[in-house]
Order: C-alpha cells, then structure tokens, then sequence
C-alpha cells in the first residue's frame, strides 16, 4: 500500500476514493429509480457489476415493513425485534411518552408531525400496527399498505400493555415472505 488512498497491485495503482465515489454514485443512481442499465451505461461499467455489487450488499429482500405501537410496556424489547428484522420504519411509544407527544407540541406542530409520520408509513409495503381496536381501525382506513393489526385492547387503554415480541417477529417474517415452516 503506497498510501491510505492508493494502492498498488502488480503495475496498477488503484485509488481507493475513486472507487468509493464511483459506488455511492452507483448507489445514489439505483436507488433514485435507474435501471441497472441505465447505470451502467451512464458509468461506463458493465451492467452484471452493477448487479453483483447489489447482491454483494444485499442485507435481505423482501418488502419494507413499519412498526407503530402505543401504549406498550416492552417497546425496547420489540424496538430490538424491529432492528433484528430490518424493519424500515419504526415508532413505538408507552403510556407516558404517547400522552407527552401530544402535550409538548402546538396544534400546528403535531399536526405537521403525524402528517410527517403517515407520508413515511404510507410509503412502506406492509405495516404492523399496535393498539386498541379502535386506534388500528382507524390506521387501518388511513394507509394504503397492507395493515397487519395486533390489538392489545379495547379503546381507550389507558395502560401500558405488553406484546410478545416473538409474535411481533412471526408477523414480519409472514408479511415479508420469509417465514419459514418447518
């Protein structure tokens, strides 16, 4: 190594930033909607090196998933499921945190703020809902995802509830597609 940017191996001096570059851009161009194609060509690259770059960073397939829930007692139990399984979008809260969320905020900045947070969960294939029956009724009739509801009582719960978080990590893998029955 001739230096921490350059490398040399055999008669090639290779630049270590250029090829960083040349992947975020790569990356940057995929993920605003080009086709492994259209990349290609724009980099002068083939299009199979496009492709094993994916696959080589590929974390899982699969559709994206959100999680909101409230009011629960072990939300880091199930925050831990949620980055274990990948999931995209994550919101859970207790009794107190939901009650402090619309309390410390203005009529305009909490309406700003759910907006905000339905755009987001909008935007995922599949989400996972927590709450009362009416409250995943009503998320229900708001998303156009396909909504996967575990009630944890009847409106208004007034309490922290538990959720096992073994069947919160079945219900991902069912909606992703990546159950596995033995």
């Amino acid at each position: 190594m001739i230096g921490g940017e350059l490398v040399r191996i055999g008669d090639k001096l290779i630049n270590r930033q250029k090829i960083s570059y040349s992947l975020d851009r790569i990356l940057e161009l995929r993920s605003k909607g080009l086709s492994q194609q259209q990349v290609a060509v724009q980099l002068g690259v083939d299009r199979t090196f496009v492709s094993r770059l994916e696959t080589l960073g590929e974390v899982r397939k699969g559709r994206s998933v959100a999680l909101i829930g409230f009011p629960v007692a072990n939300k880091d139990e199930l925050a831990q499921v949620a980055v274990a399984e990948a999931l995209e979008f994550v919101l859970l809260m207790n009794n107190e945190e939901r009650w402090a969320f619309v309390r410390d905020r203005s009529g305009l900045a909490l309406l700003t703020e759910v907006m905000d947070i339905i755009a987001e969960v909008r935007r995922q294939d599949a989400v996972i809902l927590i709450g009362s029956d009416q409250r995943n009724k009503l998320g229900r009739a708001l998303l156009d995802s396909e909504v996967f509801a575990i009630d944890i009582g009847p409106s208004p719960i007034t309490e922290d509830k538990t959720v096992d978080p073994e069947q919160l990590r079945a219900v991902v893998r069912r909606l992703r597609g990546t159950d596995v029955v033995s």
